[in-house]
C-alpha cells in the first residue's frame, strides 16, 4: 500500500468520492462535447443506476455494476447504453486516479436480437425524415438513400466523397463490393455537403475520429425508440434495394450500386456513361 501511495499519492477527497459525485464530475466536462442523442441516453442509463449512486467509486464492482443492467427492467437498447455509461465513468475515473482498473470491461449487455430484416415502409421513411434536423438522423437517411452496410457507412473517407460529381466511392466485404461508386441521392447532397465541411477523416465522426459500430448503434437506438420502430442499420440496406425494386429500376444497376455481382453481365468499368446510369437509377428513389 506504501509502495502505491509512493508512485501515486491520491487526493483524499478522490479517494472518497461517490459514484454520483464522479457522474457529475463527469457530465459537467463532457455533456457539451456529445451530440444530443448520446446525451439523452447516457441520462437515461443513469436513472436506472440509483442503487450505486452512494457507494465509493473505488469500492464499486463489476457485480454491482452489471446488477444495474440486469435489473434496470428494459430492453437490449437501455441495457447496453447502461454499460457504455460505466465504460465512460471508468476512464473518467481513472483519470482522477480514483481507480487503476475498470471494472465496466468485466460486465456485460445483451445483444441486439436477430431480425427478419422488414425493410422501412413509405410512411416510415417519411417519418424519419421528420427527424432531419436531429443529430445522427441524417446518417439514417443515407442509409436508406444510398444502400451501404455499417462497416461501409462508418468507413467512408472524407477523401473519397466527390462533390462535383455527387458520388461516393466505398464498400467492403466482396471483390464487387469493394471501391463501388455510389451517386448521392439530391435530397440527402445536403447532409454530405454538412458532414465534409466539418474536416474530419471519416465522413461520419464521432468526436472528430472514426465511429466503431458500437457506439454507431447507441445513437440508432435512441433514434429508433424515438420513432417507435425496431428496425436495425441493415434493414435500410434491405428497404434500399425494395424501393429501387418498386420503382422499375434496372437489375444491373441495382446491383452495381449493392455491391452485388450481377447475374446478367460479368465485370462491368465504371465509365461516363455508367456512372449517369446509375445516378439515374438512384434518382428514382422519392
Amino acid at each position: 500500500m506504501l509502495a502505491e501511495y509512493n508512485r501515486n499519492p491520491y487526493d483524499v477527497d478522490m479517494h472518497k468520492i461517490t459514484v454520483e459525485e464522479v457522474y457529475q464530475k463527469w457530465s459537467d466536462r463532457d455533456f457539451t462535447k456529445m451530440s444530443k442523442s448520446l446525451t439523452g441516453s447516457m441520462k437515461s442509463a443513469w436513472k436506472h443506476c440509483s442503487r450505486v449512486y452512494g457507494i465509493k467509486y473505488r469500492e464499486l464492482k463489476a457485480y454491482q455494476m452489471q446488477d444495474c443492467i440486469d435489473k434496470c427492467g428494459c430492453g437490449y437498447a437501455t441495457q447496453g447504453a447502461i454499460k457504455n455509461l460505466f465504460g465512460h465513468l471508468d476512464d473518467f475515473a481513472m483519470e482522477l486516479d480514483i481507480i487503476v482498473k475498470r471494472c465496466s470491461d468485466l460486465t456485460s449487455a445483451p445483444p441486439i436480437p436477430d431480425t427478419k430484416k422488414i425493410p422501412f415502409t413509405d410512411d416510415e421513411v417519411t417519418a424519419v425524415w421528420q427527424l432531419q434536423g436531429q443529430d445522427w438522423v441524417d446518417s439514417i437517411l443515407v442509409f436508406l438513400y444510398m444502400g451501404w452496410r455499417i462497416s461501409e457507412l462508418l468507413g467512408i473517407k472524407t477523401a473519397n466523397v466527390d462533390l462535383v460529381e455527387q458520388t461516393i466511392t466505398a464498400g467492403t466485404k466482396t471483390r464487387n463490393g469493394k471501391n463501388r461508386i455510389v451517386p448521392i441521392h439530391p435530397r440527402i447532397l445536403p447532409f454530405i455537403q454538412a458532414r465534409m465541411a466539418e474536416g474530419n477523416e471519416y465522413l461520419f465522426s464521432y468526436n472528430g475520429k472514426h465511429c466503431s459500430s458500437s457506439q454507431y448503434y447507441i445513437f440508432w437506438n435512441v433514434i429508433m425508440e424515438q420513432l417507435h420502430m425496431q428496425h436495425t442499420p441493415h434493414e435500410c440496406r434491405h428497404t434500399f434495394r425494395s424501393r429501387l425494386d418498386s420503382a422499375g429500376a434496372n437489375k444491373v444497376c441495382i446491383d452495381l450500386l449493392m455491391g452485388h455481382k450481377s447475374k446478367e453481365v460479368g465485370e462491368r468499368v465504371y465509365t461516363h456513361k455508367t456512372i449517369q446510369e446509375l445516378k439515374d437509377t438512384i434518382n428514382l428513389l422519392l
